[in-house]
């Protein structure tokens, strides 16, 4: 049943350090087999590695003054604005390009931080989520390239619009 409206957002609580919503929707995203306070732990010492890399570099050029400023300027660079669906007209599948609502933009630049941060190995997590952040806010990054792949992609597909 797509499409049915849940109580979702409702029911979620903002997170216990900063009482944001979105970093507490990210948290549940981070959990793996509910270790939710495994989670919280690696996402606060995320925080905390970028409030230290703040204070020693001086500030950030966007003029986020703060962790949670980072996190933001993130997930807001990652999301991407057009994506492309495949359709299938007339016996041929094509690669139509859509725009993206507002929860889905959110859902995949979530999971293009986390799969960008899973990927690299032999460091541990807090740090290697801490340094995809901090490139993510300044426009760098894995997850970056994700969305500017996408965006190519659209970009190339943009005669089949008429299909959408």
């Amino acid at each position: 049943m797509a499409g049915r409206i849940t109580k979702a957002e409702e029911q979620l609580r903002p997170d216990p350090r900063y009482g944001n919503k979105v970093l507490s929707r990210f948290i549940n995203c981070i959990m793996t087999d509910g270790r939710k306070t495994s989670a919280e732990r690696v996402i606060y010492d995320a925080m905390d590695l970028i409030e230290k890399r703040l204070q020693k570099e001086g500030g950030h050029p966007e003029g986020c003054e703060s962790a949670i400023d980072i996190f933001d300027c993130a997930i807001n660079n990652v999301k991407p604005h057009v994506e492309v669906r495949s359709k299938r007209i007339g016996g041929a599948n094509y690669q139509v390009p859509m725009q993206v609502g507002p929860r889905r933009r959110q859902s995949l630049a979530f999971r293009w931080i986390i799969t960008a941060c899973r990927s690299e190995k032999g460091r541990p997590m807090h740090m290697r989520l801490a340094e995809e952040l901090f490139a993510a806010s300044k426009g760098e990054g894995k997850a970056m390239g994700t969305r500017e792949q996408t965006h190519r992609m659209a970009d190339a597909n943009r005669a089949f619009a008429h299909f959408a």
